[in-house]
């Protein structure tokens, strides 16, 4: 087991359990949709927490895969993952309410701030990592980063700010519908990238020919 395998043995059971709540509490809201008026905040507020779960993923690819085990990486995993599961636990009403009705829109407002706070201190807690080792290793030139990601990241950071702390109701629906059309954003380059490479292949390659 390589040191990546290791790691994400727990970083990415951390994150799922993140993706087990966000279901579970979308679930919990469709066996009582009678008593449930949905609005489309809260599922809007979902699906951006969502998808930056998905981006976790990704990142612990690009940025782990050729750490070495050590334990201060998986405290950071924990941490990570830790804040995660905190947005995705509130981001549905819980279980104490199963048995009253509940408005998805006035649950929205009363728990986004804790969402977004924690969306942001996950990625930023992942951006110190990058961007210390970076520094450490000297790859910040090297690494030449695209206007596309400084843009995307100062829209992001600032977004996901601004709908945690704004108090004008407008402004921090304008933020999340921002940050989800980001993320739609990022989901279709990747797409499209793998429609410019032609797909993958469903068989095994070939053997090499051992003479």
């Amino acid at each position: 087991m390589s040191a990546f395998e290791f790691f994400f043995s727990f970083y990415g059971l951390l994150l799922g359990l993140s993706v087990a709540e966000l279901v579970g509490g979308f679930a919990r809201i469709l066996h009582r949709r009678r008593a449930v008026r949905f609005g489309w905040l809260t599922p809007l507020l979902a699906v951006f927490v969502a998808v930056d779960i998905v981006t976790f993923w990704n990142q612990a690819w690009v940025l782990f895969r050729f750490a070495p085990f050590n334990m201060a990486l998986l405290v950071v995993g924990l941490a990570v993952a830790a804040v995660f599961y905190v947005a995705a636990s509130v981001t549905f009403p819980g279980r104490d309410t199963a048995e009253t009705s509940t408005n998805l829109d006035d649950h929205f407002w009363a728990h986004r701030r804790t969402v977004f706070l924690c969306v942001l201190i996950a990625n930023l807690i992942i951006m110190a990592v990058f961007f210390a080792n970076a520094g450490l290793r000297g790859e910040m030139v090297r690494s030449m980063l695209s206007p596309v990601f400084w843009i995307g990241l100062v829209l992001f950071i600032g977004g996901t700010a601004v709908a945690a702390f704004a108090r004008s109701r407008r402004i921090v629906v304008a933020a999340l519908i921002v940050l989800v059309a980001y993320h739609g954003f990022n989901v279709a380059r990747s797409a499209n990238v793998l429609i410019q490479s032609g797909g993958w292949s469903f068989t095994p390659p070939a053997a090499a020919d051992p003479t």
